[in-house]
């Protein structure tokens, strides 16, 4: 576990395999104002990350931001009953076999919005992912969308095609079968783009890579250049 500001930490958790890569995997808590946390792409849960989480508050809301980001979800919704679980309608129409309290994708108001806002990045037949924004720590959350892996976990020909795919640090981006997937929806994923850009975030915290925490702004104008 480690403090990113007030209020919100990040977990980094074991591994998983994904297209011959080693992904790494990481999960944001938040702790709302109410007091409840808010969990995003749960990871691996163990007794010591178990502790850890609880040792912060009440486990209220667990994120499934993509399709992608589902694999734990039955172990944490199994130890965490009362807890509400979201997700886009990709990941839920994936796992119909999870019990959801209520789509990302929804023009709605959530518990949640006075603390963390979100935009559903859509303009791709082949994803769309939900990110959000944590106003209090000026943190943006993402999942897939921005990959930015050190290259430390990959052997040589890892390495190459990671850098193929345009997701080794310090220039990570959208991998590229994603990016190439908006080739007819690239003006939807501007205006959701420029929408990201407005909340201004200091910091940008990713599921699989190292968090950009100076020059936040430029990091993502470059990272999202393919758009324009």
């Amino acid at each position: 576990m480690k403090k990113l500001a007030d209020d919100i930490w990040i977990f980094d958790g074991e591994s998983v395999p994904f297209f011959g890569l080693p992904y790494s995997t990481r999960m944001t808590v938040v702790r709302l104002s109410s007091g409840d946390l808010w969990v995003h792409s749960p990871i691996k849960l163990s007794a010591s990350i178990m502790t850890q989480v609880d040792s912060l508050g009440g486990v209220k809301y667990l994120i499934a931001p993509n399709q992608l980001h589902h694999l734990f979800l039955p172990e944490w919704m199994a130890a965490y009953p009362d807890a509400e679980v979201y997700g886009t309608d990709g990941v839920m129409k994936k796992r119909s076999d999870l019990s959801f309290h209520a789509p990302l994708n929804n023009s709605q108001r959530y518990a949640w919005d006075s603390d963390i806002e979100h935009e559903l990045f859509t303009g791709s037949p082949l994803m769309e992912e939900c990110v959000f924004y944590h106003q209090g720590s000026g943190t943006l959350i993402v999942t897939d969308l921005v990959e930015n892996f050190s290259g430390n976990e990959f052997n040589g020909c890892q390495r190459v095609v990671a850098k193929g795919a345009g997701i080794l640090a310090p220039n990570g981006k959208t991998p590229l079968d994603w990016r190439l997937s908006f080739i007819f929806g690239k003006a939807k994923a501007r205006k959701h783009f420029n929408k990201v850009l407005s909340w201004n975030p200091q910091v940008l915290v990713m599921a699989h890579g190292e968090i950009v925490s100076e020059e936040t702004d430029r990091f993502l104008q470059r990272s999202f250049k393919w758009l324009l």
